[in-house]
């Protein structure tokens, strides 16, 4: 087989993993948000790299059978605000009362005053009412009519405003129709849906195929695979915006789950610490909440979401001091300029800038050696912005920040799992394995996991997602007859989609399923079960799994001491391993650093890790 590639583009960097059968390989780049695709291909550089490979990116790309892709370019765009401004179309003022209510600030900053209520409206007034809409600053519609008759009349409508507004012309505005998007779901579902889609589309559409045209003239095999919110991947033609929403974390919680299993983990937490959020999941019986119709900032929409919620606090974060205590986020300092260490022009002072004060991260090791940290630079933000407010020295700064920040993580663990106790922590993103000791403390757990790819982990996740397509058909009843006829068309759809994407139907997994109900009371059961005089959608699931990481034994038979590479003074000093020297088995009581080439984990005192026979670190309480 090919490589088989996997890239998670996150706020302030990019991480690669990549699988050729036999071996695991990951690197890590800095993102350039001014162009998403430089850090794409820069990342692919630095994986030709890391496998040694000769004759340049070309041949590296043509040797890809498959790469997958995520992105926090559509979540951080909904909590930035920046996208198109948009207008609404909805039958009443019922509608629009319904839509803000429900996310009062993201209504305001999307949408406005740009809504018009064209139920009683002619085909004239209603095009009037587009171009009010247009005149106004809306640079794309979203059409959402409620009633039983929806579909129908949002399809004449489409005609007519497509007659008056033709899309090959310049003055032409992109319009959403919800009907077409979310079809069967409830009327405020399809408005948000509609809504969030048409705000993350420009943006997503510009990069997505502009990284295909890049890929394509380096002779790529296959099309480009987006991974997507709800586990799996399809190509860029077939993903719409919304389903990138959130994706990077959902690839964690998948790599989080396959371990867990692992290790017999029942209920558990994972923390994926960044440069810009916390992204938190709570496992129940090895799995993460996934609802059938999730919601963003309050925002209903009509497709599934993993329950993956994110809090502002990252290595990037700005700690600053407010009312006589330190402040975590949430603003972050991003890739650009990105902390005051990385001397690129930031001043502000943040977690990475007091790990490196600490000692934690080693100047020259830190990146795997590719990135220079100014001690300087960050001793004057943290003294600027922390020390000289609070009227305390540089070393109580960098104990009080670590504190703060540790206890705003634990405080969202302890929320998210309640009264009951979790058997674990996992601990991944560049940023997880340096607090989990401090967090886990402070939130009651007695042990956790650093995955031996924690740095580069929701890549490492996305590469047990297959390619998956769902297909549906609205039919009046589920008569034998209605149902073959909706099955022939889903096959075709569904075949033409797979051969798309380079498979063959026949070699893929396919579940039938009936779909009942209407809006929120929607729900799916086996097609042979339906009654032949119920009405709603026959939908087809098609999955192709695609070879994934093997993973090594849970524990290691035998355990020994594990071989220090030296001292590092870091909190008065301790002990420095470095994880790729160590063999399964190896254990060592804190407090310790464990190094590997993108992360550093911190073992306080009163813990010891053991190296696993997956060559990952489990970390627990010694207790008495």
């Amino acid at each position: 087989m090919g490589l088989l590639v996997n890239i998670d583009n996150g706020g302030t960097l990019t991480d690669i993993c990549a699988f050729d059968g036999e071996k695991v390989v990951h690197a890590k780049t800095v993102t350039t948000p001014h162009d998403l695709t430089e850090c794409l291909m820069n990342g692919l550089q630095a994986l030709g790299d890391q496998l040694g490979q000769e004759g340049g990116l070309t041949r590296l790309i043509a040797s890809i059978d498959h790469l997958r892709y995520s992105t926090t370019q559509g979540t951080n765009a909904i909590v930035q605000r920046k996208g198109p401004r948009l207008g609404l179309l909805v039958s009443g003022a019922a509608q629009v009362e319904l839509a803000r209510s429900a996310a009062p600030d993201l209504f305001e900053a999307l949408v406005g005053d740009r809504v018009a209520t064209i139920g009683d409206m002619t085909e004239a007034q209603v095009i009037q009412a587009v171009r009010t809409l247009i005149a106004k600053g809306a640079s794309r519609l979203v059409l959402c009519l409620d009633g039983k008759e929806a579909a129908k009349v949002e399809g004449d409508l489409r005609r007519t405003l497509y007659a008056t507004f033709p899309r090959h012309l310049l003055g032409a505005v992109p319009l959403l129709f919800s009907t077409d998007l979310a079809p069967g779901a409830s009327a405020p579902r399809r408005a948000w849906s509609g809504l969030l889609n048409a705000f993350l589309h420009p943006s997503m559409e510009q990069f997505l195929h502009h990284a295909e045209d890049r890929l394509r003239q380096h002779r790529t095999r296959n099309p480009l695979l987006v991974f997507r919110n709800d586990g799996g991947s399809t190509r860029v033609s077939r993903t719409i915006a919304l389903h990138t929403y959130s994706s990077g974390p959902r690839g964690g919680a998948v790599g989080a789950a396959i371990l867990a299993s692992h290790y017999g983990f029942e209920r558990f937490a994972s923390i994926d610490i960044g440069g810009t959020t916390t992204d938190l999941a709570l496992f129940e019986d090895g799995q993460v909440a996934e609802h059938r119709f999730g919601n963003i900032e309050g925002a209903p929409i009509a497709f599934p979401l993993a329950d993956v919620p994110s809090i502002a606090a990252g290595g990037g974060s700005i700690l600053s001091v407010a009312n006589g205590a330190i402040q975590v986020g949430p603003e972050s300092m991003g890739a650009l300029p990105g902390p005051a260490c990385f001397a690129r022009g930031g001043t502000n002072a943040t977690l990475t800038d007091i790990m490196l004060l600490a000692g934690i991260l080693d100047p020259a090791s830190f990146f795997g050696g590719k990135l220079a940290l100014d001690l300087e630079r960050a001793q004057n933000a943290v003294r600027t912005h922390i020390a000289e407010p609070l009227d305390i020295d540089l070393d109580a700064a960098i104990v009080a920040a670590i504190d703060a920040y540790e206890a705003k993580v634990a405080g969202a663990i302890d929320g998210l799992a309640g009264d009951r106790g979790l058997d674990a922590m996992l601990a991944f993103g560049g940023a997880g394995p340096m607090s989990a000791c401090g967090i886990a403390e402070k939130a009651g757990v007695d042990r956790v996991l650093v995955p031996r790819f924690a740095a580069v982990f929701s890549a490492f996740g996305i590469g047990f997602s297959p390619i998956r397509h769902r297909h549906s058909c609205k039919v009046d009843s589920f008569s034998a007859d209605a149902v073959a006829k909706a099955r022939r068309s889903l096959e075709e759809q569904a075949g033409r989609a797979m051969e798309s994407e380079g498979f063959a139907l026949k070699d893929c997994q396919t579940d039938w399923q009936a779909v009942l109900g209407d809006g929120d009371h929607a729900h799916s059961q086996p097609l042979a079960d339906v009654s032949p005089d119920a009405s709603g959608f026959v939908e087809l699931n098609v999955v192709r799994d695609m070879p994934s990481i093997g993973l090594g034994p849970a524990f290691a038979d035998q355990q020994h001491e594990a071989p220090s590479a030296g001292m590092r003074q870091a909190m008065g000093g301790m002990p420095l391993y470095r994880l790729e020297e160590l063999d399964a088995g190896a254990r060592a009581t804190g407090p310790c650093l464990v190094e590997e080439q993108f992360f550093t984990a911190w073992i306080r005192p009163g813990w010891r890790f053991t190296v696993t026979g997956n060559h990952d670190l489990l970390i627990e309480r010694k207790g008495d």
